[in-house]
This record gives structure tokens, sequence and C-alpha cells, in this order.
């Protein structure tokens, strides 16, 4: 840790960490922007410290001089510290429990899906294609699918994008459509009534 700093050196953009929340998160975001900045391993110690606080902080402070040499080392002991923080990693099988809701639109499946897809990096292409459609209502994009089977996610994601676009464009026909049909039917409405009157009641007349 006996880098010096450069005087063009800067500091990472990043939130502190003041020891609630995930541990590993953290440190990953702080990895890039040493990548990004291209610190050396007694920088990323001295910077590192700068991300700390409250919790974090104290745990720092109280650590003994000399304890730690790398930053390899300095990672370690800060993941081993606060490892009750980490979010626990959803499985493949969490991909399974996401399914569309009754009047759910696409494009909200979707992001519902994705949130919890990016959750399982393990996950292949093959394994989200399958849960994605495996859960998903019966309907027009379901129908694409069935004729047409993407075993990619990637390539699913492409014709959803392509589908909701599609749907975007032909609702305001869709709407106008129906404003012209309930015109219709309002103006229909006074000749029905005395029609079905006179055909069930012909004794009214006299």
């Amino acid at each position: 840790m006996a880098d010096e700093l450069p005087l063009n050196c800067r500091t990472p953009t990043i939130a502190e960490y003041d020891g609630t929340a995930d541990s590993m998160e953290h440190l990953s975001r702080f990895e890039n922007a040493a990548l990004l900045h291209r610190y050396t391993d007694g920088i990323k110690c001295r910077v590192f410290v700068t991300t700390f606080a409250r919790e974090a902080q104290q745990w720092f402070n109280q650590l003994r001089v000399g304890a730690i040499g790398s930053f390899q080392e300095f990672r370690s002991l800060f993941l081993h510290q606060f490892a009750s923080s980490w979010k626990v990693r959803k499985t493949e099988l969490g991909l399974l429990a996401v399914r569309q809701k009754e009047d759910e639109p696409l494009k909200a499946y979707l992001q519902r899906f994705n949130t919890v897809a990016l959750e399982v990096p393990a996950a292949t292409q093959e394994v989200k294609a399958s849960a994605f459609s495996q859960w998903l209502l019966d309907g027009d994009f379901f129908k694409s699918l069935a004729k047409k089977p993407i075993s990619k996610f990637n390539a699913i994601l492409a014709r959803a994008a392509k589908y909701i676009t599609w749907r975007k464009l032909k609702q305001p026909r869709r709407i106008a459509e129906e404003r012209n049909a309930r015109r219709s039917g309002r103006m229909l409405l006074p000749r029905n009534p005395v029609v079905t009157l006179e055909t069930e009641n012909p004794i009214s007349r006299g």
C-alpha cells in the first residue's frame, strides 16, 4: 500500500459501502473502475478504502498494521468480513418460477423475467428461452413461437421487440375502429327497442 497516488488519479464514482449492501457487488464495481483507471495494486488498496463508510470504515480502522500486503489479501478479508451481506444467488429453477400473469402485457412479463435472468448468469440461452416460453400465456406471441420455435433467448427478445412495436402501431387503429363501432351501435339503439317490443308484446298495440 506504499504506492504514491499520481496527481491525475481519479477516484471511482461508485456508491459508498457501509456494510449493509452486497459486498461482492460493491467489490465488482470497484474492480471494474480500477481496471478502467489502470490502478496499480497498491493504489487499488489505497483507493478502495475511500469507498467505505460507517460499519465498513470501522472494520478497516480496527485492522492491525500490516494486515494487508496486497489487494488480493484486502479483497479476501473484505469478502470474508461482509459475507453475510451477499445476496442469495438464484439458480435456474428460479427462472421457472416466473410466470406471466393474467392480463399482464408481454413487455411487463419480459421485464420481470429479465430481472430474474440477470441473477442467474449461469443459465444458457436455451434454458432461458425454454423457461420464458413455458409460462407464456396463450396469445398472438405464444402462437408465433409455436409456429416458428426459437431456441435462443436473445432471438426471442428480438422477435418480442418487433411484436410490441407492431402492437403499438396497431393500437390507435384498433381504438378508432372500436370508437366507430360504438357510434354505429348508438345510432341503431332507438330503432331496436321498438321492434323488439312490438314483436314480444303484440297485445300492447290495442
